[in-house]
């Protein structure tokens, strides 16, 4: 009988990172690069880091990984590979080679499994038009996968975090979610039938139409939701755009059954628990906010949508659903509202 992966991880996904407080010191201690043609670094919690190799060409680079989402391999890979080609997107480049990242016990598992993940990554990667050219492997009895990621963009259409402007509407491209239906099938929790079929589309799917609607829009700035949830990736593009933000609760899209499952605690993941807690320092909660949207807001979601800063007059142009605004005020702090 095949083993269930979800069984064997920690945690689910995205929500398996490194709690943001607990690491934002860390990378601020480190050395910043002082090489000009160095871009984009760690200074701004960007996507990726950006290199540009002449006038007209800059480089990409990124590397994610985490332990299973899901139990069915082909999907957990197609879903890791999902994931970390959209760092990729959201710097508005395109994805040009890939390597694997493995941890997994051969002995435990077996080939096949591993064979599986892979060809759900290289599937992901194909349809991204990107070539696995290799990648490392290490024994590990809780498995791991994901890819890093180069990836091409032109200097004058880069995409940051850093670039939102006041005014701008904030525009999510899929819904949320998949960390509590990811924690639900994990704990063996009722779930209406499809809840997590549909959770693994919309994981599966890759970013790019929507990176493309974002520059064709002029879109200002834009990021990846995922493991620190909306609240966290927003606080992360406002603070870097020097700017606050709003977020109207009731216009965030959710999977479907998710705000069903977030009626409770039950199926809160530990990753999105950190998440609120960590919002706390710079959000602030209206009181008709119902507890299930808290949650959603702060759902550590796996391979997740862009959020676009762009104009609200071309905010239509980009697939999504508006859920909030940049303006004026101290950088990073975000006011979630009951709509």
């Amino acid at each position: 009988m095949p083993v269930a992966l979800t069984s064997l991880s920690h945690g689910a996904g995205c929500g398996c990172k490194i709690a943001a407080d607990r690491l934002a010191p860390i990378v601020a201690g480190l050395p910043r690069p002082t090489d000009p043609a160095v871009l984009v670094a760690a200074d701004t919690a960007d996507d990726a880091g950006v290199y540009r190799v002449r006038d007209d060409l800059a480089l990409i680079h990124t590397a994610d990984f985490f332990t299973p989402i899901v139990d069915d391999p082909y999907a957990f890979g197609r879903i890791a590979a999902a994931n970390a080609l959209s760092d990729v997107y959201a710097m508005g480049g395109e994805p040009l080679t890939a390597l694997n990242l493995v941890a997994f016990s051969l002995d435990d598992l077996g080939p096949e499994v591993l064979a599986e993940i892979l060809r759900g990554g290289g599937d992901a990667a194909a349809e991204a038009g990107a070539a696995v050219v290799g990648g490392h492997s290490i024994d590990d009895r809780e498995p791991k996968y994901g890819m890093a990621v180069t990836g091409t963009v032109h200097p004058d259409e880069l995409l940051t975090n850093a670039g939102g402007r006041p005014g701008d509407a904030l525009v999510l491209t899929k819904p949320l979610g998949a960390g509590a239906i990811a924690t639900a099938g994990k704990r063996g929790l009722d779930m209406p039938e499809g809840t997590l079929e549909a959770a693994i589309e919309v994981m599966s799917m890759l970013n790019a139409a929507a990176a493309r609607a974002a520059l064709a829009a002029g879109g200002h700035a834009a990021t990846d939701v995922t493991g620190f949830g909306l609240l966290g990736h927003a606080h992360e593009l406002a603070q870097a755009s020097g700017l606050a933000a709003e977020i109207d609760a009731e216009a965030i899209p959710a999977l479907p059954g998710a705000l069903e499952l977030m009626a409770g605690e039950e199926a809160v993941a530990g990753g999105s628990r950190r998440n609120r807690a960590h919002a706390e320092r710079f959000a602030s909660f209206a009181p008709g906010v119902a507890p299930a949207r808290v949650r959603l807001a702060c759902d550590a979601m796996t391979s997740g949508g862009l959020l676009v800063a762009v104009e609200p007059e071309r905010a239509a142009q980009v697939p999504g659903a508006v859920v909030g605004r940049l303006l004026e005020g101290p950088p990073g702090t975000l006011a979630l509202r009951a709509g």
